[in-house]
């Protein structure tokens, strides 16, 4: 007999879920934001070149142009379709996929809250996040302080560099006593691991922290701001205690320049011998017959309850995750 038939969460844990689950279904209704179900599989894939998707292959009819189908890594191109359909401001919790990723905070399936608000700018969306945020730790009773800082600025307070002026040796230099295997390694990695190396493990505990204005070359799916050393991508992150929870943008509505940013992803693929994939021919349709200004964020919805229940591991928060599935 297999001895992991057993769920990894304990029961408390899966009646926390529940009533997280309701929690965020009562915040969105208080605010007349329309909860919606998209697809789980998609003949597009999300061709970000450090985002793996699973593939499968579709055998029956209507198959269209090709039978190979993915599993979405996030709900956000068929919200956006929606959205440039009118529907308005909605939301989706739901089960996502990415492959290659398992571990103490990852696991290949895992549940994803996104939302997305109309008329409003990424500062604004941040602090609804906050908002949702105090009041699911409000379910175990633990208070949060928030607070507010810009990528720039949380760089030059850790770590005492710009990193919208520092050369790739300096940001190199303040990684000095880590082991980095820095083969191909670009600026942006860099950064990113100053992030995760460096920053996140000097966070407080209970901070609730709004990190805002990213570098311009880490716009993603975001508008970009500014000239010059001031350009910015107007997405933000947020974090509690060191974990990243969520990741929102002003979203881009330009179709041609969405279009060019995939192209961009799929030419850095086959530059590390990955395979091209397919973009979302979908979504710029959408995008063409337009987007509202709108901005969006997804959240970790098993991080979140990692948090809130004090797990060490991501397996302690799902029922049956990795070889338990």
């Amino acid at each position: 007999m297999l001895a992991n038939w057993r769920p990894g969460a304990s029961t408390d844990a899966l009646v926390l879920r529940a009533r997280l689950n309701q929690c965020i279904r009562a915040f969105f209704a208080a605010r007349g934001v329309l909860e919606v179900e998209t697809p789980l599989m998609s003949a597009a894939a999300n061709t970000e070149p450090n985002i793996r998707s699973f593939a499968l292959d579709y055998s029956g009819p209507n198959a269209g142009p090709s039978r190979r189908r993915y599993l979405r890594t996030s709900p956000e191109f068929p919200l956006k379709r929606l959205l440039a359909a009118g529907v308005g401001d909605c939301y989706e919790l739901g089960r996502v996929f990415r492959d290659g990723e398992c571990g103490g905070r990852h696991n290949p399936e895992f549940t994803m809250l996104e939302w997305y608000r109309l008329g409003i700018d990424h500062y604004r969306l941040m602090d609804e996040v906050a908002e949702l945020l105090l009041s699911a730790f409000a379910l175990v009773g633990r208070v949060l302080k928030v607070r507010r800082a810009s990528y720039r600025a949380l760089f030059c307070e850790h770590i005492g560099i710009d990193p919208a002026l520092a050369s790739e040796p300096e940001l190199r230099a303040a990684l000095a006593g880590h082991d980095i295997d820095a083969d191909g390694l670009e600026r942006d990695d860099w950064l990113d691991l100053l992030l995760t190396h460096r920053i996140e493990p000097a966070l407080p505990r209970d901070e609730l922290l709004l990190l805002h204005d990213f570098p311009a070359s880490q716009c993603a799916l975001a508008r970009v701001a500014g000239e010059g050393v001031e350009a910015h991508a107007c997405r933000f992150e947020v974090y509690v205690g060191g974990v990243e929870l969520a990741n929102g943008y002003h979203e881009l509505s330009d179709a041609q320049e969405q279009r060019a940013r995939f192209e961009r992803d799929n030419q850095r693929r086959r530059a590390r011998g990955d395979v091209e994939l397919p973009i979302d021919e979908h979504l710029l349709a959408a995008l063409q017959h337009g987007l509202p200004d709108c901005a969006g964020v997804a959240l970790g919805v098993d991080r979140l309850m990692m948090l809130l229940s004090g797990a060490e591991r991501i397996d302690q928060v799902i029922a049956f995750a990795g070889p338990r599935a």
